[in-house]
């Protein structure tokens, strides 16, 4: 063990951090330092098992693992696919499941079938923009938000969004719906190119482990 490296992932911050802690851990991989919250440290180490984590920003962890700061990372799929990143993704971990959609007010339907020129609010406008210009080969102008898109048909920003919908209640108090649906998500597991290469056993047996306690679950 002595000679190994130490293999580092970036874990985004929030559920999907604490859901990929609890999936290590029922394969034996622990970080003791990582469950101490009033701990001010910004990377946890397992001395024993030579890993060590960092919490990152979703958007931030595959530009991480391209760069090789981090040999693994874990992040939503919305996240891997805006970024665009040259990383390799491995393992759909099944949770954190959801769905990427156009939404809007009902009255908004018709501008979509019609492919007049419409407004888009998103906060991933790389998504948006991909599947209004080379799967529906519609025309639009897209706005970049960071905070609550809902607000967009709202205020008369935009005609409709891209967001990400899990349960749809915000979208239903706020008199808007799904009208198209782009693509599922979940959390993902995500690798550098040359890690991949240069610890492939080690990461491939992780893989391993991980895939058949995810498929046990499914």
């Amino acid at each position: 063990m002595g000679e190994e490296r130490y293999l580092t992932f970036a874990l985004g911050k929030g559920r999907l951090a604490n859901k990929t802690l609890e999936l290590l851990e029922q394969i034996g991989i622990t970080c003791e330092e990582m469950k101490d919250k009033s701990s001010r440290k910004l990377i946890f180490v397992n001395e024993e098992l030579k890993l060590r984590f960092f919490l990152a920003k979703g958007p931030d962890v595959p530009t991480y693992v391209e760069y090789g700061a981090a040999d693994i990372g874990v992040v939503g799929r919305d996240t891997i696919i805006e970024e665009n990143r040259n990383v390799y993704e491995v393992l759909d971990l099944g949770f954190g499941k959801c769905r990427m959609c156009v939404c809007g007010p009902a009255s908004a339907r018709e501008l979509l079938q019609h492919h007049e020129r419409i407004r888009v609010a998103s906060k991933y406008p790389n998504i948006a923009k991909d599947y209004f210009y080379n799967k529906k080969h519609q025309t639009v102008d897209i706005i970049k938000l960071n905070g609550s898109v809902e607000l967009g048909p709202l205020v008369e920003l935009s005609d409709v969004i891209v967001d990400i919908v899990e349960t749809g209640s915000t979208l239903r108090e706020n008199g808007l719906e799904v009208l198209e649906e782009i693509c599922p998500l979940s959390a993902r597991m995500i690798v550098n190119p040359v890690s991949m290469q240069m610890e492939q056993e080690r990461i491939k047996n992780l893989i391993t482990q991980i895939r058949q306690l995810a498929e046990g679950k499914a």
